[in-house]
């Protein structure tokens, strides 16, 4: 198997991976006021995001190790993400778009945020918004990581994508 194939199959794997992340938010959040989840809830909307996040940001770690694997080690979370967004002329296609990233941001804040967060209580406000965000970027992802498989086929049906 070439290298770019498995990449495809990688991503593909993530892509798996969200959805089930996605239903299982999904079937436990059903009826659950976000404005003011009980504190049970509350510690699933933050395990969720976290866990939603890490899973985008494995992806895109796999990404970056084929084609460029250089990231600033003071930031690379950061510096990860924006460089999802950027379509290196001969190289590869933006994986994202601006928006997207706008987003996963926000996600990728509060999962710092989270690690760190030792107590129980999250502030409902900052949930709220942040469900609406994941919401918002859950279709989002999809799609442009759909994109990027779609553009990693052509380069593996071009020849080009031995990953050398």
């Amino acid at each position: 198997m070439t290298e770019s194939k498995l990449l495809i199959e990688e991503t593909r794997k993530s892509l798996q991976a969200l959805a089930k992340i996605e239903a299982f938010y999904d079937r436990t959040m059903t009826g659950v006021d976000v404005q003011n989840p009980s504190e049970e809830k509350a510690v699933v909307i933050a395990e969720v995001l976290a866990k939603y996040y890490t899973c985008v940001e494995t992806a895109f770690l796999r990404i970056s190790q084929f084609f460029e694997n250089n990231l600033s080690r003071e930031r690379w979370h950061a510096d990860l993400l924006d460089k999802m967004t950027l379509a290196i002329d001969g190289v590869r296609a933006a994986v994202i778009r601006d928006e997207t990233r706008d987003i996963l941001l926000e996600i990728l804040k509060f999962r710092h945020f989270s690690r760190y967060y030792y107590d129980m209580s999250y502030d409902p406000d900052r949930l709220a918004y942040l469900t609406k965000k994941l919401t918002q970027v859950r279709p989002m992802v999809r799609e442009d990581m759909e994109g990027f498989i779609d553009f990693l086929q052509q380069l593996e049906a071009a020849g080009a994508g031995d990953g050398e």
